[in-house]
């Protein structure tokens, strides 16, 4: 049985950090891994220390345990049309420029087509288990409720309502009444824009039951998972943390473990500076000692409040960039890490 952990989160609190090191901690305790993400820019490819990252996984070859990917969304939407859609309809569908507008500039249509395919990759059996470092939309909240947004747009009253119900013969209906009509407007306002959208909704809405039927199957995918939500003590990163934990229940199975990343150690607070020092230096220190407490503070409220379990990851100056890195940054003095919650202890 492939197992999979899904790392959600706002953009910026090293959620792509977090999901290699994860990787990285299972492939060396002899889990077959794949690490995936959304995100094009080249944050995972840094974090394992690769030149690039394809759509397909490919081994590390430094790791022989570890695979790797980078999610084309735009790729992958297509690949909904070409499953879900009659051949003929599947390739009218994924070349109309409004199809591609939508999979490259709509959030949810992106974040169905990531959740599509990493619920892809756990249904392969493939890895014993795959890490998915979701898109920050949302704060990860799109990523889930993306299978259930996407039956709603092609099933939804609005659509229905453009194009009609299930009835048959809708598209000879169109193509004999009401195509030369749109073509007549289209004549008066000198373009066949009219005619190009509403050819893209009656295509769109043949793949409904097929998105319907997936979606499904993706959200028992998503609800089987291992969660992980990232934050920082900042304001933002906290608050869609929150939002994302006051949805959990409908979303998952299982509680998900809230990871503070960038924590300033704890011994920071109320340290006991010497007489010695420098005005200056004694008043960095409080300031330091300050947001110390106030993190440590943050993350009591949060653990409290939601009965959350916590933890933490160190802040260090700059990233890791190469395996050991990643396995030094979860190996710290003082750091917790559920890690047993994965099945990688």
């Amino acid at each position: 049985m492939t197992r999979s952990i899904l790392v959600a989160g706002a953009g910026g609190v090293g959620k792509t950090t977090v999901a290699a090191a994860i990787a990285v901690a299972a492939a060396r305790r002899g889990l077959r891994t794949l690490v995936v993400t959304v995100d094009p820019a080249r944050r995972l490819a840094d974090a394992l220390g690769l030149e690039s990252l394809g759509d397909e996984p490919a081994p590390h070859e430094d790791e022989p345990m570890l695979w790797a990917a980078m999610l084309d969304s735009t790729a992958s939407w297509r690949a909904v049309a070409m499953r879900h859609a009659d051949p003929d309809v599947a390739t009218r569908l994924a070349d109309n420029e409004f199809f591609q507008a939508a999979a490259e500039h709509f959030p949810a249509s992106q974040a169905y087509a990531a959740a599509d395919q990493a619920a892809t990759f756990v249904q392969a059996r493939a890895w014993d288990l795959v890490v998915v470092d979701t898109p920050p939309s949302g704060g990860g909240i799109d990523f889930f409720a993306s299978p259930g947004q996407m039956a709603d747009l092609v099933g939804g009253r609005l659509l229905r309502w453009i194009t009609g119900g299930p009835l048959p013969g809708r598209r000879f209906f169109f193509d004999r009444a009401a195509r030369p009509m749109l073509r007549i407007a289209g004549s008066i306002l000198g373009s066949d824009l009219l005619e190009r959208v509403s050819e893209f909704l009656l295509d769109l809405r043949t793949t409904y039951d097929g998105v319907s039927q997936r979606g499904r199957e993706i959200e028992r995918v998503l609800r089987e998972a291992s969660i992980v939500v990232v934050t920082t003590a900042d304001p933002f990163p906290v608050a869609e943390a929150v939002r994302f934990y006051r949805e959990l229940p409908r979303l998952a199975s299982t509680p998900a473990a809230v990871l503070f990343n960038r924590a300033l150690p704890e011994s920071w607070v109320g340290p006991r500076i010497p007489d010695s020092i420098s005005p200056e230096l004694a008043q960095n220190a409080e300031r330091w000692s300050a947001e110390a407490l106030r993190q440590k503070d943050v993350r009591e409220e949060f653990s409290s409040r939601y009965a959350a379990q916590v933890a933490t990851l160190p802040w260090t100056p700059d990233p890791p960039t190469d395996l050991n890195g990643l396995m030094r940054l979860i190996a710290e003095d003082g750091v917790v890490v559920p890690w047993e919650r994965f099945g990688i202890a």
